[in-house]
């Protein structure tokens, strides 16, 4: 049996191109399988269905290998578990030689399939490492030029400490610190907590 897998990253983004090619190529419209989630993960409901769906011998063609997924590495353990322990077939349309079905100069689709799957996993990870590194080049420069990164630490009241007591025994609720404070409950819990670990430890 022939399925598609269609994923667009959320609810406002459309999947209709890449239902149509699968429609024009002559696979059934209960066939086609969409997610309309973020490619971080194969946590994905109506991915988890199409995995339980397929059997051996199955097909499932995709637009691209990044409707798939975002993550190579995870990318590569899922291909080979569809490929090799489910032994289901995969198109990649937008990639001729991931065609795990086809036959390429005598060797088999899933043995090139895998090379090139293992090719662009090591580009997308350099990749992914230059722009770290060009990120923290452009933040030392930053910083060389008195650029600050972060929000700036809350100034907070000299009474602080007798808040932070009073409100330790339950003598002022945190609505009314907070009044008096201006600090967002998040941020007083933070500064309660370095306020109380200090007490401890005098």
């Amino acid at each position: 049996m022939v399925f598609a897998y269609a994923r667009v990253s959320s609810q406002t983004q459309n999947e209709e191109r890449q239902v149509n090619e699968f429609l024009n190529i002559g696979i059934k419209p209960k066939n086609i399988i969409v997610d309309k989630q973020s490619g971080k993960d194969f946590n994905r409901k109506n991915y988890k269905k199409l995995m339980k769906m397929v059997k051996e011998g199955d097909t499932i063609y995709i637009k691209s290998i990044d409707r798939l997924g975002r993550n190579y590495e995870m990318i590569l353990e899922e291909w080979k578990k569809i490929t090799k322990i489910k032994k289901v077939g995969i198109v990649v349309i937008d990639m001729p030689l991931l065609d795990t079905r086809t036959q390429i100069n005598g060797l088999m689709g899933v043995f090139v399939s895998d090379l090139v799957l293992q090719i662009l996993s090591f580009v997308a990870e350099n990749e992914r490492i230059m722009i770290k590194k060009r990120q923290a080049e452009g933040i030392a420069l930053a910083k060389a030029r008195g650029v600050k990164f972060g929000r700036d630490k809350a100034t907070l009241p000299d009474n602080f400490g007798c808040l932070c007591d009073a409100y330790n025994k339950k003598e002022k609720s945190l609505l009314d610190i907070l009044s008096e404070v201006h600090l967002s409950k998040s941020c007083f819990y933070k500064y309660l907590a370095e306020f109380n670990s200090k007490s401890y430890n005098l």
